[in-house]
């Protein structure tokens, strides 16, 4: 289980842009192609692409279904590292309070080590 840098935002820009990395990433369209499909869902639900709304709808209208993460903070708090381990096979786009990550077959795609961020629900197709 590993972090793997990865960052397709063709500017190599890392701020603000997460759900898209991470969209990208796990269904192997470009940046472009996310971002362009996200802001249609944006316009039309009257909200920004990276509302959990709009990519909530997008992933479940992509045949992607919505799981919780129990929450076992402050005592031994879940992360995307354990996360990992727990999922070896697969493709997730998880979501922590304030960043979403990919996790492919055990490892974990973003742009910095996120490993240690809690995570709160995930997608799964």
């Amino acid at each position: 289980m590993a972090f793997i840098h990865n960052n397709p935002n063709p500017k190599n820009v890392r701020v603000g842009d997460c759900v898209i990395r991470a969209i990208s990433i796990a269904t192997a369209k470009t940046w472009e192609d996310v971002y362009t499909r996200l802001a249609a869902y944006g316009f039309t639900m009257c909200d920004m692409p990276s509302s959990n709304a709009v990519w909530g709808k997008y992933l479940k209208d992509q045949g992607y279904e919505r799981y919780l993460v129990e929450d076992t903070c402050p005592d031994e708090c879940y992360t995307i590292h354990q996360f990992c381990i727990d999922h070896p096979k697969g493709i997730y786009i998880v979501a922590t309070d304030g960043h979403v990550v990919c996790v492919m077959n055990g490892d974990y795609y973003d742009t910095w080590d996120s490993g240690n961020e809690v995570p709160i629900y995930y997608w799964r197709v």
